[in-house]
C-alpha cells in the first residue's frame, strides 16, 4: 500500500512515520523546500520522544520519503492524507481552512493529470463539521465520479506521547460514505485491528465532530478540577485527594484531573474556539465550552496575582526563577502556554524572570525576549527570591532540595503543578505553596495592580 501525507507539521510527520512503521510506503509532502531538505537528512523540526529514531529507521528501510512534489507523491497512491495546519482565523476564532482547501485543489489537479486508480482523499487535519463535504465539492469540480472517495480520519495524538498514541490508540475514527474507502482504510490500520483496537466507522460529519467534542470535553475536565482546586484552598481540602476520589468512579475516570495554571497547547484553545463558532453558526450555542474558554484564560492571568501574593503582594525588584515554559512536558511547543500570560505580566511590574526549559527555550526567546534565559535549573534558581515550577518536566521532579534552599535568596517555592509533597518541602526547610492543597495560599480574586496587565 502507498500513501501520500500532505503536510509535515506535527500531525503529518508523526502520522507518516507511524504508517511507515506499519510497512506502508509513505511520501510526506511539504511546500517548504528547506524543511524537506532537513527531513531528508534526518533532522527533525519538532521535539517528540522517539520520532527521530522512527523517521531514520523507516527512511533507511525505504518506506518513508520526503518531497516538495505533490504530483509525484499522489501518483499511484491508494490514499492521500491532508494534514496541514488549521490555525484560528484572526478576528473571529473560526478555524482557518485556507491550507486545507488549497491542498484539496492541488490534489484534485494532480489526480486529474495522473491516470491513477481510484484514490481516497482523507482529512487528517482537525476541521469543523462540513469541511469534508467542501473538500468533496472541490474534487468534484475537477474529477469524474468514481475516481476518488473522501473520508475523515481525525488524529488523537498527545504531544509528548504521540507515537504511543498512534501505535496503541484508544480507538480509530473513520468517517466516510464509501464502502471502498472503508475497506482500504481498514486495511491501512490492519496492525491495530490485530491488536483489537476499536475502529469506529461513521459519517464524515460525525467524525469531524468527534474530534472537537473530545478536545472540548477534556478541556472541560481540566477547567473543572482547576475550579475545584480554588474551592479546596478556600475550605482546607486537598484537590489531589478529591481528584483521586472522583477519578476512581468509572463514569468519570482519572485522566485530565490534575490541577494547574490552566490548559494551553496547539489543540484545546483553538479547537474549543472553533467548536463554539460552529455552534453559533448552527444556532445551538455551547455555553459550557464558552465558559471553559473564559475561565481558563482568567486562570492564566490570575497566576500572576497568586505569585505576587506569595511574595508579599508585590514582585517589584524581585528575581523569580521559572522552571518549565512549554504548556506541557516532552514537547517544545509554546503555543498558548500559560507561561506566556503570567511571566510577562510579572516582568511588567518589575520582576526579573530567570527561566529554563529543557526543550522550549528557542521558541520562548522569540515570544518572551524580556526574560533572562539560563543554561540549567540551578543557574535559574541561584540568587532568586522565589522558585516557580510551571511545567512538570521529569528533571524538575527530582531537584536537590538542599541545593535549592542554598541557592535561593528566600526559601520560597511556588509549585503550579503539585510536583512535590508539602511534607518533603517542609522537611527541606522550604516555604512551599501549591495548587488546591492546604499548603496553598488563599485565593486572590480581589482586583490588584496585576489585574490590569494583559
Amino acid at each position: 500500500m502507498r500513501i501520500a501525507m500532505i503536510g509535515t507539521g506535527y500531525v503529518g510527520l508523526v502520522s507518516g512515520a507511524c504508517f511507515s512503521e506499519f510497512g506502508v510506503s509513505v511520501t510526506c509532502v511539504d511546500k517548504e523546500a528547506g524543511k524537506i531538505e532537513r527531513l531528508s537528512r534526518g533532522e527533525i523540526p519538532i521535539y517528540e520522544p522517539g520520532l527521530e529514531h522512527l523517521v531514520a529507521s523507516n527512511a533507511a528501510a525505504g518506506r518513508l520519503s520526503f518531497t516538495t512534489e505533490l504530483k509525484s507523491a499522489v501518483a499511484g497512491a491508494d490514499a492521500v492524507f491532508i494534514a496541514v495546519g488549521t490555525p484560528s482565523r484572526r478576528g473571529d476564532g473560526h478555524a482557518d481552512l485556507t491550507y486545507v482547501f488549497a491542498a484539496a485543489a492541488e490534489i484534485a489537479e494532480a489526480l486529474r493529470q495522473n491516470a491513477s486508480e481510484r484514490t481516497i482523499v482523507v482529512t487528517k487535519s482537525t476541521v469543523p463539521v462540513g469541511t469534508g463535504r467542501q473538500v468533496e465539492r472541490i474534487l468534484c469540480e475537477v474529477l469524474p465520479q468514481g475516481r476518488f472517495d473522501v473520508a475523515s480520519n481525525p488524529e488523537f495524538l498527545r504531544e509528548g506521547s504521540a507515537i504511543q498514541d498512534f501505535m496503541r490508540p484508544d480507538r480509530v475514527v473513520i468517517g466516510t460514505d464509501s464502502e471502498h474507502a472503508r475497506t482500504v482504510l481498514r486495511a491501512l490500520y490492519r496492525p491495530l485491528y490485530l491488536l483489537e483496537t476499536p475502529i469506529v466507522f461513521t459519517t464524515i460529519e460525525t467524525a469531524e465532530l468527534i474530534k472537537y467534542a473530545a478536545n472540548a470535553f477534556l478541556a472541560t475536565k481540566i477547567t473543572f478540577i482547576n475550579e475545584v482546586a480554588d474551592l479546596c484552598e478556600a475550605v482546607g481540602a486537598d484537590v489531589q485527594d478529591v481528584a483521586r476520589g472522583i477519578g476512581l468512579d468509572g463514569r468519570i475516570g482519572r485522566k485530565f484531573l490534575h490541577a494547574g495554571p490552566g490548559f494551553g497547547g496547539s489543540c484545546f484553545p483553538k479547537d474549543c474556539q472553533a467548536l463554539v463558532r460552529t455552534a453559533e453558526q448552527a444556532e445551538t450555542p455551547l455555553a459550557i465550552v464558552e465558559t471553559v474558554l473564559r475561565v481558563n484564560e482568567d486562570r492564566k492571568r490570575r497566576m500572576a496575582e497568586r505569585i505576587a501574593a506569595v511574595c508579599g503582594g508585590s514582585v517589584e525588584g524581585l528575581t523569580l526563577a521559572a522552571l518549565g515554559l512549554t504548556y506541557k512536558p516532552n514537547t517544545d511547543d509554546m503555543r498558548d502556554s500559560p507561561s506566556l500570560t503570567f511571566l510577562p505580566a510579572l516582568h511588567a511590574v518589575g520582576a526579573t524572570i530567570r527561566a529554563f526549559d529543557p526543550e522550549g527555550m528557542a521558541e520562548a526567546k522569540k515570544l518572551m525576549p524580556e526574560l533572562d534565559y539560563c543554561d540549567d535549573a540551578y543557574q535559574a534558581i541561584d540568587g532568586a527570591d522565589a522558585l516557580i515550577l510551571i511545567t512538570e518536566w521529569n528533571e524538575f521532579r527530582g531537584l536537590d532540595l538542599d541545593r535549592v534552599k542554598q541557592l535561593l535568596r528566600q526559601p520560597v517555592v511556588i509549585d503550579l503543578r503539585n510536583i512535590y509533597k508539602p511534607e518533603e518541602m517542609l522537611a527541606a526547610g522550604l516555604v512551599y505553596h501549591s495548587i488546591g492543597r492546604p499548603s496553598g495560599i488563599p485565593n486572590t480574586r480581589e482586583p490588584t495592580a496585576l489585574r490590569a496587565i494583559g
